[in-house]
């Protein structure tokens, strides 16, 4: 028999769709270096355009410029390095790509995750120095959705920069540029199932940005490097796919989940708050997040604990930690769902998970 896996990770990577596949193949053979003036560079950078053009005009950034990177983390790094701003306040529930940058000043998060608004403003008085704060537009961990418009409000009140890290959101919520008035805002190909190894980072006007990588002046200086013009063209239909997606069927599969993880004596945590439709954090008391992702994994489950960056190490999520679930940091596990996962595999799932438990509370009694 025909052992049965399911891929509960879609917030780690998406598998990449066949629209996108069969763009990347095409743009593959395409010869020459877009930075060439003869006509194979021109037709590389005809194709590597259309793709800035069409991501930018599916995110409501037309007015803005999009430097293509190699993937989320080094957008974040290069928002948060290139302004030049003095002070660099990073939410203390960011992903790690902006949290463990040298120089960063975290700022304390309430206990779903969001900036503590108060905390930032004596932050940002007692600095008094130009400034930048940086955000995630959705948790990577519990899908909770920053309120933006808030935080917004309090930077430009001081003369601040804002910068969103938006790599969970784009594509499984709606985010505009024509409503949402950051700065900055990061992207990632494989979180909206493009290929793995490209990123954006858009850019708000004339602001410009120190390069963390020098040599012929590509992407308008700001990133140098020959671009990865089959990544960025597969990226553009990967996201023009998932901003069509209907995340309906997900948002109902998550609600059966939690509610039959509920049932058993789980926590959710996040779950009286907006979040994304596809993702959910939940809590197994007395049992580790390291044994959990390995249990499901060998039963056919891919599930993650916190962000799927860590070189394969699993530790105590710095997230929930700062939320203040110190236990629950230690225990939790991420599952994250696809636009369409079977309501029968959920059902699958929570037998599974009730018989890990159930082995947790029978060791208690026994004991």
């Amino acid at each position: 028999m025909t052992r049965q896996i399911h891929y509960l990770d879609y917030n780690a990577t998406a598998p990449m769709t066949p629209r996108a596949k069969q763009a990347l193949v095409e743009a593959l053979g395409l010869v020459g270096n877009p930075s060439s003036i003869h006509h194979w560079g021109k037709v590389q950078k005809n194709a590597l355009e259309e793709a800035r053009r069409k991501i930018l005009h599916h995110l409501g950034a037309d007015k803005h410029r999009l430097i293509f990177v190699s993937g989320g983390t080094e957008a974040n790094n290069l928002a948060l390095t290139g302004t030049g701003a003095k002070r660099v306040f990073v939410s203390s529930a960011s992903h790690p790509s902006c949290a463990t940058l040298p120089h960063v000043t975290p700022v304390p998060v309430d206990g779903n995750g969001r900036v503590n608004l108060e905390a930032l403003v004596s932050m940002i008085v007692a600095s008094d120095t130009p400034f930048l704060v940086s955000a995630p537009l959705a948790s990577h961990e519990t899908g909770v959705i920053e309120h933006a418009d808030q935080l917004l409000t309090c930077v430009r009140a001081f003369g601040g920069l804002m910068h969103f890290d938006a790599v969970q959101a784009v594509g499984r919520m709606a985010v505009s540029l024509d409503t949402l008035d950051a700065d900055l805002l990061s992207l990632s190909s494989p979180k909206v199932g493009g290929p793995a190894g490209v990123g954006a980072l858009i850019i708000k006007g004339a602001l410009t940005l120190t390069p963390m990588l020098y040599g012929g002046g590509q992407e308008y200086f700001a990133r140098s490097g020959t671009q990865n013009t089959p990544g960025a063209v597969a990226f553009a239909v990967a996201l023009e796919e998932a901003l069509s997606q209907d995340w309906e069927d997900a948002r109902t599969a998550r609600d059966l989940l939690e509610s039959l993880l509920k049932a058993q004596g789980a926590h959710i945590i996040g779950d009286q708050n907006p979040r994304l439709p596809n993702t959910t954090c939940v809590h197994m008391p007395g049992v580790s997040a390291q044994e959990q992702v390995i249990f499901f994994d060998v039963e056919g489950f891919g599930v993650s604990a916190g962000s799927a960056c860590g070189s394969g190490r699993i530790q105590a999520s710095p997230v929930l930690t700062a939320m203040g679930f110190v236990q629950a940091a230690q225990e939790s596990i991420r599952i994250s769902l696809s636009p369409h996962t079977p309501i029968h595999v959920i059902e699958s799932f929570i037998t599974v998970w009730r018989t890990l438990y159930g082995r947790v509370q029978n060791n208690k009694r026994v004991s």
